[in-house]
């Protein structure tokens, strides 16, 4: 396998930290396995998230084309794109982000951040029209004399999914210090990238565990489908000689909700549980559904409390701050 080849531009503050929830697994009694979480929030750069284990290896290419700016998408409270106007304030790049508004568009949170790190930012209505930018906005800027170097949504192409191929290393050797050879790692899955780098990840240097995606958005067959096809092509990049199926690629859609970037009231459960047992800080768009299955697998007694598990945290802090008094009181729609 190629992984130590492949070029990768230093943005993150590795290994980051893996930590025994104690205080979780006691509110949760019996029934609860020994529960790791993996603090890829505390990634670095402008708040941390697993985008910049991405970030790494895409900016490294990005510079290594002659690019002149990053352009990429996502929602108006997207992590990927704050790290990625993040990123080009580091490397000496321009930023052009395409956000969409459809859960609001308050200058708060990630939003906020974007601006301050001198972003051009461009907001639209809605994700169809994020993507009839994104199908143009190449060719307009290189007409300006611009060389762009488009980044899809989370970064989620087989060269970003290599940065968790890479962590999936770092975990193993931290879960052997602490003798643990948990069952499964519990990750939010959208974009697809994380979860397609962690299995590959597993595969090429024989994790213990499975990984498990719940789903923020979509359903799991497709996720899965599209999955399995992001993990072979990860892995053909890496020459590893690794084919994946719908299968292999496990996701539960079971806490999606009301839909991408909304609220759910397991979610918003999971958000204070966290905060006063571990002060972690979950978002309602992604950690807190990941966790939010976890915990009900847990209370259903699926997992082993024999065993341990794992909790990927994924970062997104920043987004917590629009939802305000929301995030005390259960709702299931957006802030505005």
């Amino acid at each position: 396998m190629r992984l130590a080849t492949i070029p990768r531009y230093p943005l993150t503050t590795i290994p980051t930290p893996l930590i025994r929830a104690r205080n979780l697994e006691a509110v949760l009694g019996r029934a609860s396995p020994r529960i790791y979480l993996k603090r890829d929030d505390l990634t670095g750069l402008a708040f941390g998230g697993n985008k910049a284990r991405k970030l790494e290896y895409l900016v490294a290419d990005a510079l290594a084309t002659g690019a002149t700016v990053l352009v990429t998408e996502g929602a108006v409270q997207s992590n990927h794109a704050r790290m990625t106007a993040a990123t080009a304030a580091i490397v000496g790049l321009r930023a052009v982000l395409v956000l969409d508004a459809r859960n609001g568009d308050a200058l708060a949170g990630n939003l906020l951040l974007d601006r301050l790190l001198a972003a051009e930012v461009r907001v639209v209505p809605d994700k169809e029209a994020r993507e009839a930018v994104m199908q143009r906005i190449g060719d307009e800027l290189e007409a300006s004399g611009e060389r762009p170097y488009v980044i899809p949504a989370g970064g989620s192409v087989p060269l970003g999914a290599v940065g968790y191929v890479a962590m999936v290393q770092e975990i193993l050797a931290q879960l052997l210090e602490v003798s643990e050879a948990p069952s499964r790692l519990y990750c939010a899955t959208s974009s697809l990238g994380t979860q397609a780098g962690l299995t590959v990840g597993a595969c090429a240097f024989s994790a213990p565990f499975v990984v498990q995606g719940m789903a923020v958005e979509g359903s799991a067959q497709e996720l899965s489908e599209v999955g399995a096809l992001l993990a072979t092509a990860t892995a053909d990049l890496l020459q590893l000689d690794a084919t994946f199926t719908s299968r292999d690629f496990r996701v539960d859609d079971r806490f999606v909700g009301a839909g991408y970037g909304k609220a759910s009231a397991e979610g918003l459960e999971a958000i204070r549980l966290l905060a006063r047992t571990e002060a972690v800080l979950l978002d309602p768009a992604y950690t807190a559904k990941a966790m939010a299955g976890m915990l009900a697998d847990i209370r259903a007694g699926a997992i082993d409390p024999h065993n341990a598990v794992v909790f990927l945290h994924t970062g997104g802090g920043p987004s917590l701050f629009p939802w305000g008094q929301a995030l005390l009181e259960p709702v299931d729609t957006a802030p505005s």
